[in-house]
């Protein structure tokens, strides 16, 4: 520290300077370590006193408050889960309410969510987060955020700006959330302009990443284009469906045993981010009414990126999950439809070499950052390109093609429309304009019929996001597939849709729409599920939600344990291969044999890029691969005598909380016992799972219900913020009340917030 830089030098640094200095010194020492002791231990335990009242203060969820913005009271009902229905006269005031609502559960996310956005959170954790700002910084979230909010429409500006005013009257009247005691940092207000800027890393966070891209273009060059199609397969042909379920029969690709995996630097990520859905119509349930049924997958934190909400106006009455920051229903009903959404997987993403850059097209980005000094970073930023380090050259830039960089228009206002929507023409109306991320949006309505269309932003590159483009490339243009073309299937009455991220078309579609889908196995046991009876109700599609069967995982056991059988090696593989032989492919906490497998499938097949590939060897072994597998099982088998854990504990995970690498594990959330795997429709593995699970019965929604993994809140100090995790590892779906009657009978706290 540079002594005197705020303050004056000790003057007693001064009077030591007499002829017996060390004297002087070491009595000046001696005083000063008691004073600072005192001081350390005062700031210590005023530091643990604000702490600890954080831990223990709580929103404020019942009774009356007034509230600066509003027009007319309006009624926040909490009902047993903790689940705010709000009811309001108008719809600015519902709005705010429903910002009232997130700024009282979960101001922090907010503010990490928007901090994240931004490329901000250096300013509160110093230089360990400098590098993830700087990437962050890239894209401009804020200037694209800058431009959205110019051109909404009146009605949805007016919408996020009510939501900011709530979120706002939170912060000033409800107690500071503990995360910001122990960061000792205030939240800054928030703007319409954040709500905006969290949709947008939302469709980030859903694209097709430019470093995946760069690892394809590093096999696609090393290995060029026919070996990439074994490495990376569009799909598995041997399990792929369409969307209306049915078996897509094709023949399987032939191995080429000379497309061994390249060692290359970058990997893509094969994270589980996706979501199952399907529906079926009126004419295949019990009841006569359409059914729907959705589990998002992305990672699980606590609190949970999902906020349960039902919104009432004399305009519109919504309800179901949203994210924090973004008002209204993100995915839910109103009184007339339901609608599910899965990540179509498809490119968005188009990359080129950098080629001659025009420096009038630099701008160079400021980092405030804390406990150190202030960072710079140059950026490259045409009105539809930006620059990111070039992943396979050091010392090389790129220039991202992302159309969402360029576009005016956002995807709150099709989510606001959505929540009006009277049936699923007017829902298709509306996704055609949607100017998000690619998804399947699965519909169904109080007719009874159901419907399947992909929507946003699709350009036509014939890179599919498998090659960086040439430099020369550049004055290319891909404009995006028209909606009338993306792939879809008619709204009917007897028909059942099938999304899990996998292919969304038949082979004659003309085109490829993605560098690789998801692997088919969660669409495929769907579809199973399905066709094993001719009709269904909620409570079925709930255990569906459920299943813990990987249908490839059951096909590795068994080719690996008839491979073996060929091939004899030594003891103790008898005792293993009778475990394997016996496994029904079910990922249970129980088994023995499911953590065993996952192991083997893990140590033989490897991850992307081999995981295709030696799939390939195993489904058709020739002579070397035989030999490999060999090898490989010898060393799988020496590994595996010693595990003795049942998959409960093989694949079990903690719930973390953001902080939690900051040595703040209390904070976090419950263990979830190991059930499913990222190849089951019960979706679970390490930092991902199900993050939500929601069944809706069209016009009966007292039937199915909504569940969420940890709690409503995220204050820690309240009983709702871990309360919801032992129903969801019973697999408890509650019905979300809806409607006056339902909302009264399950109330347990009102506040109602009465304008000034």
């Amino acid at each position: 520290m540079n002594v005197g830089f705020f303050e004056r030098p000790d003057p007693r640094l001064v009077l030591s300077a007499d002829p017996a200095p060390a004297v002087a010194v070491a009595a000046a020492l001696k005083r000063d370590a008691l004073a600072l002791g005192v001081c350390l231990f005062a700031i210590a335990g005023a530091y643990a006193a604000t702490v600890e009242v954080g831990l223990h203060s709580t929103a404020v969820t019942r009774g009356s408050i007034v509230a600066k913005g509003l027009y007319a009271p309006v009624m926040i009902v909490r009902d047993g889960r903790d689940i705010p229905h709000i009811t309001a006269t108008n719809e600015h005031d519902l709005y705010f309410a429903e910002g009232y609502a997130q700024g009282s559960d979960r101001l922090f996310q907010l503010d990490l969510s928007r901090r994240y956005a931004y490329g901000r959170l250096a300013e509160v954790f110093g230089t360990k987060a400098l590098a993830l700002d700087k990437a962050q910084r890239a894209v401009d979230i804020n200037g694209i955020a800058e431009r959205q909010l110019r051109a909404l429409a009146p009605p949805d500006r007016d919408a996020i700006v009510a939501f900011s005013q709530g979120v706002n009257a939170a912060a000033g009247s409800q107690p500071l959330p503990v995360e910001f005691r122990m960061l000792l940092y205030q939240p800054a207000p928030w703007t319409p302009k954040d709500s905006l800027a969290v949709s947008i890393v939302v469709s980030l966070e859903l694209a097709d990443s430019w470093h995946d891209v760069f690892a394809r273009d590093a096999v696609w060059r090393q290995r060029g284009p026919r070996c990439y199609d074994t490495l990376f397969p569009l799909s598995d042909a041997r399990y792929d469906v369409t969307t209306d379920g049915a078996r897509n029969a094709q023949p399987a690709p032939t191995h080429r045993s000379n497309c061994n995996a390249p060692e290359v630097a970058a990997r893509p990520r094969r994270d589980a981010i996706g979501s199952n859905a399907w529906a079926a119509g009126s004419r295949r349930s019990v009841d006569g009414h359409a059914l729907i049924a959705n589990d998002p997958h992305l990672i699980l934190t606590i609190p949970g990126i999902w906020y349960i909400v039902d919104v009432e106006s004399p305009q519109m009455h919504a309800a179901g999950a949203t994210i924090p920051g973004i008002p209204g229903v993100v995915l839910g009903h109103n009184e007339r439809l339901a609608w599910a959404l899965t990540n179509a997987e498809m490119a968005t993403t188009s990359v080129f070499e950098a080629g001659h850059l025009s420096r009038r097209s630099w701008v160079t980005e400021r980092f405030r950052v804390r406990f150190a000094r202030d960072a710079g970073a140059s950026y490259y930023r045409t009105a539809r390109d930006f620059s990111v380090p070039n992943d396979n050259s050091s010392s090389a830039i790129a220039l991202v093609r992302w159309p969402i960089y360029a576009e005016r228009r956002s995807a709150i206002a099709t989510v606001l429309a959505l929540d009006r929507a009277r049936d699923i023409s007017a829902a298709l109306r509306i996704v055609a304009n949607y100017r998000g991320s690619p998804q399947n949006f699965i519909l169904a309505d109080r007719s009874g019929r159901v419907a399947h269309h992909v929507a946003g932003l699709v350009p036509d590159d014939p890179a599919w996001g498998r090659y960086v483009h040439p430099a020369r490339d550049l004055p290319a243009n891909f404009p995006p597939i028209p909606f009338a073309q993306l792939p879809r299937e008619a709204a009917a009455r007897d028909a059942i849709v099938v999304s899990a991220n996998n292919k969304a078309y038949a082979s004659a579609y003309p085109y490829r729409l993605s560098a690789q889908f998801e692997p088919p196995y969660r669409a495929y046991r769907i579809a199973e599920l399905l066709h094993l009876r001719p009709r269904y109700d909620a409570a079925y599609f709930a255990r569906m939600q459920l299943d813990t069967l990987s249908p490839i995982d059951l096909e590795i056991a068994r080719d690996v344990v008839r491979f073996a059988r060929a091939h004899p090696q030594q003891e103790p593989r008898a005792d293993l291969l009778a475990a394997l032989g016996r496994w029904d492919g079910r990922f249970e906490p129980d088994s023995h044999a499911a953590a065993l497998e996952h192991v083997l499938r893990g140590a033989v097949l490897g991850d992307a890029p081999e995981f295709s590939a030696r799939l390939g060897e195993l489904r058709g072994v020739d002579d070397a691969a035989a030999r490999d597998l060999e090898a490989d099982l010898d060393g799988w088998f020496s590994f595996a005598f010693e595990q003795r854990r049942a998959w409960r504990e093989a694949g079990g995970m903690r719930i973390e909380h953001p902080l939690a690498p900051m040595n703040f594990p209390f904070l976090n959330g419950a263990w979830l016992p190991g059930a499913g795997d990222e190849y089951t429709i019960h979706l679970q593995e390490p930092g991902f799972a199900q993050s939500l699970r929601a069944v809706w019965d069209v016009g009966d929604w007292g039937r199915g219900g909504i569940a969420i993994p940890s709690g409503e809140s995220g204050e820690p100090g309240s009983p709702h913020y871990t309360d919801l995790t032992r129903a969801w590892v019973a697999g408890g779906l509650q019905p979300l009340p809806f409607g006056p009657a339902a909302v009264a009978k399950n109330a347990a706290g009102t506040l109602v917030l009465r304008p000034r």
